[in-house]
């Protein structure tokens, strides 16, 4: 209504003077968010007027540095009420700025290149649910790099929101999904609803269809490696849940009474001490790959020595870990099936029987066979024999190893089968 008022009038009638004030004041502003954001301090105090001792670090922060700059002083004391640049909502803005900024750097760096996604569930202050997303790729140089790619808030943390979640964010980034080569999820798939929804969203959520049941399987058992731990802990993690069944509230009752059911089962029990054996035997190797300083003969002779734990265990251990679980249920008073009956599959919509289909069947050929051929594949897929042989012929040009005898015939060998 006012037009000698209209913003674009007033930006028109700035002169250079005030163009350079403007900035540096900004400038001033940008530092101490990008200073308080790397130290990971909060912004704000409990009272930030002019009287108080204490306003809290960024206004703190910024007087420090007007203290030492009297052009930058003038600018923050002459500035106009609705400039000062020392609002949260404006801090908020800057960091938002920075962020898109960053997360456009490491699309570059990733690139075309295929990527693996790391995501966690993490819930911030105010108990709303978010995940956190890590990016693991190869930069051109040949090193794997790892990158904080970002906080989002999700409603909840079902398997078919985290996907359209995550895949909303790749995308905005121009981050093609169809790169992705790996996944690994900690707190952030969870098994909410029936049995049947939770299948569904788990077999969506998860794009190697080879694996889908063991993956389901391992998530309804525990996180990771926590699950070894439980079969230790099972007795007083079900006293704790009977106990939250009488005495917690209505909606703690009915978590404890799903948990506690699925605990008491024959089909818990299986899968628990199958991850337990399977994790026993990779650990190792597991620990040894992820250590900064590596020798390459000592983790190439772990890798052989685990495919021949694998396959050991493949071809000898079915009978020993079904004496060790029936013990453990008979314990417990846990139902043991009548392994020759008709296997019926209770996580599709409707039970569906084979009569040539067998419960042993399911657990020897579908769990157990299935879960050691998954590892052995993972292995194989990484550590081919050509692979193998070419890690550790490589090792003669170790410069750590110049001071053992030089091995002339490995490097020929190198030369002659790899070099092309």
């Amino acid at each position: 209504m006012n037009q000698p008022q209209h913003i674009s009038r007033r930006f028109d009638n700035f002169n250079d003077e005030q163009i350079v004030t403007n900035r540096l004041r900004l400038k001033a502003h940008i530092h101490v968010v990008l200073l308080i954001a790397l130290q990971g301090i909060p912004f704000r105090g409990h009272d930030k007027k002019s009287s108080s001792s204490n306003r809290g670090n960024f206004i703190e922060s910024l007087d420090v540095l007007s203290m030492y700059n009297d052009e930058l002083s003038k600018a923050i004391a002459k500035a106009p009420k609705n400039a000062k640049y020392t609002s949260h909502d404006i801090q908020k803005q800057i960091l938002h700025v920075l962020s898109v900024r960053v997360k456009n750097v490491i699309r570059e760096e990733i690139g075309a290149a295929k990527y693996c996604i790391i995501v966690d569930e993490a819930r911030d202050e105010s108990k709303r649910e978010q995940v956190s997303i890590v990016s693991r790729f190869m930069d051109t140089n040949g090193f794997i790099q790892e990158r904080f790619f970002g906080l989002i808030h999700v409603s909840d943390i079902a398997a078919l929101t985290l996907k359209d979640a995550i895949y909303s964010s790749l995308t905005h980034y121009n981050l093609d999904v169809q790169n992705i080569r790996g996944q690994g999820y900690d707190g952030a798939i969870n098994i909410v609803g029936s049995s049947c929804k939770r299948n569904d969203e788990l077999k969506n959520a998860h794009a190697d269809d080879n694996a889908h049941l063991i993956a389901i399987n391992e998530l309804e058992t525990g996180r990771g490696l926590n699950q070894i731990g439980l079969i230790k802990m099972f007795s007083a993690s079900c006293m704790v849940l009977l106990k939250v069944m009488d005495d917690g509230l209505p909606s703690q009752r009915a978590d404890a009474t799903f948990v506690y059911d699925e605990m008491i089962s024959f089909d818990f029990v299986f899968i628990l001490h199958l991850m337990k054996e399977i994790m026993g035997i990779t650990d190792i190797l597991c620990q040894t790959l992820q250590s900064k300083s590596q020798d390459i003969i000592i983790a190439m002779e772990l890798v052989l020595s685990t495919k021949n734990l694998l396959q050991q265990m493949w071809d000898n251990k079915w009978n020993d870990l079904l004496a060790k679980v029936n013990f453990f249920c008979e314990l417990r008073n846990i139902d043991i099936p009548d392994f020759n009956d008709p296997y019926i599959n209770r996580r599709g919509r409707a039970p569906a029987r084979q009569d040539n289909f067998t419960i042993e069947h399911h657990y020897q050929v579908e769990l157990f066979y299935a879960s050691i051929d998954s590892q052995l594949q993972e292995i194989n897929g990484r550590f081919s024999d050509d692979a193998m042989e070419l890690l550790i012929l490589s090792n003669a040009l170790n410069p750590q190893n110049a001071v053992e005898s030089f091995r002339v015939e490995d490097i020929c060998k190198l030369v002659e089968k790899f070099y092309a």
